[in-house]
């Protein structure tokens, strides 16, 4: 059974939908699925391929190609060479073996260390390069770093699409090829922002500068459906990646006996009462993509634990370092929890976020369940993180 899409005449999506996947990379979670979007562009002389899928969808490509009814591959462009969008260069070429492939400079590097292809089958295109195709024309823009180093764009001139591999996309599976209910793909679009591109913000703002004044009918990426209105993708990316923070504090936390828990209750009761939004998370049961996407826009990161031993409790850790990687614009941050015999918690925190630009208020550190001393210690952090929020003039006074 074949699944062929066409976006415009003689360009299709040809790609493969993962409807029941829920993780990847063994660590996001995919609560709706995603897609492999692969594309075939075809001119009065040259026919292309762009990407080819996780490895064990690869069938699901070469049936779409088959019932296409191409007897011949010119290119395969290969945009970036992680798995999801390469894996199957090597049955492509089984299949159509006068195929050439197209990657960056370093994307060759790496599909012939990854072992897709040979070196040799493989070229190199330039930033600003252009490809004919006859009646058509495709224009290689550079793109390092959203997110790997070897990615790049290919624009099709005459029809006005972009084909950004994973900027711009989402993990969704779904049936519309095209996004027809923009406030549903918002999530997922932010979701995979916060888990895959926040880290590499600076690249992004850039290359959003250099697609500035590019007139883009089509955003096609290499995960999620396709935007036919670009504005709304290109400025939910603006905003999430520009150095703007919002009157949120996210509040991360894992509790043993409660004392924990009673400290986050009450902090979070004197953040509402001070007009400073809070998102909290129990680590214990809470979606990391959740936690991710509240890391965006947030001003202030709050770490609850308990103490384990003398150190933190290790979902805090996971927590700590998921947020050291993903380099969050947050711009201030503190420490509140609980310990029983002995402690070295703060320390340790303070260790696993070093990526994290913030101002590091005073921590608040019960021994036991929180006296009221220890209470009022947090309406002094709360009053502090307030004052701060005002400062930025994202909470009126």
């Amino acid at each position: 059974m074949s699944l062929i899409r066409e976006i415009r005449p003689d360009v299709y999506w040809v790609g493969a939908i993962d409807w029941d996947r829920r993780l990847f990379d063994g660590l996001i979670p995919l609560p709706d699925g995603t897609s492999y979007n692969a594309y075939v562009v075809k001119g009065s002389e040259k026919t292309v391929l762009l990407d080819a899928v996780d490895p064990p969808m690869k069938d699901v490509l070469l049936e779409n190609l088959e019932a296409l009814g191409l007897e011949k591959i010119d290119y395969v462009i290969s945009h970036h060479a992680e798995q999801d969008h390469s894996g199957a260069l090597g049955d492509v070429l089984n299949r159509y073996p006068e195929a050439s492939i197209l990657a960056s400079a370093k994307g060759k590097e790496l599909i012939a260390e990854f072992n897709l292809v040979p070196e040799g089958r493989i070229s190199a295109v330039a930033d600003g390069q252009e490809l004919t195709l006859g009646s058509r024309t495709l224009l290689f823009i550079n793109a390092p770093w959203v997110h790997w180093p070897d990615t790049f764009f290919t624009y099709l001139k005459e029809e006005r699409i972009i084909f950004t591999c994973d900027f711009l996309g989402s993990h969704l599976a779904g049936s519309d090829l095209f996004v027809e209910d923009e406030a549903a793909i918002y999530e997922p679009a932010k979701r995979y922002y916060a888990e895959i591109m926040m880290p590499f913000r600076s690249s992004i703002k850039r290359h959003l500068e250099r697609l500035k004044d590019l007139p883009i009918a089509i955003v096609a990426p290499s995960h999620g459906p396709l935007h036919k209105n670009p504005r709304f993708i290109l400025d939910a990316y603006r905003d999430w990646s520009s150095d703007e923070v919002k009157n949120q504090v996210v509040i991360p936390f894992t509790s043993m006996h409660g004392s924990t828990r009673r400290m986050v209750d009450y902090f979070t009761e004197a953040l509402i009462s001070r007009g400073v939004g809070v998102k909290r998370f129990d680590l214990t049961g809470s979606d990391p993509g959740k936690l991710a996407m509240a890391l965006v826009d947030a001003a202030t990161l709050v770490v609850g634990s308990s103490t384990v031993l003398t150190g933190p409790h290790p979902n805090v850790v996971f927590a700590a370092v998921l947020a050291n990687a993903l380099r969050p614009k947050t711009r201030v941050a503190s420490i509140i929890g609980s310990y029983g015999w002995g402690s070295k918690m703060v320390q340790d925190i303070q260790a696993l976020i070093p990526n994290l630009k913030v101002e590091l208020l005073e921590p608040v550190i019960a021994r036991g369940y929180p006296s009221e001393e220890d209470l009022k210690a947090l309406d002094r952090l709360a009053d502090q993180i307030s004052a701060r929020h005002r400062e930025m003039k994202i909470l009126g006074s």
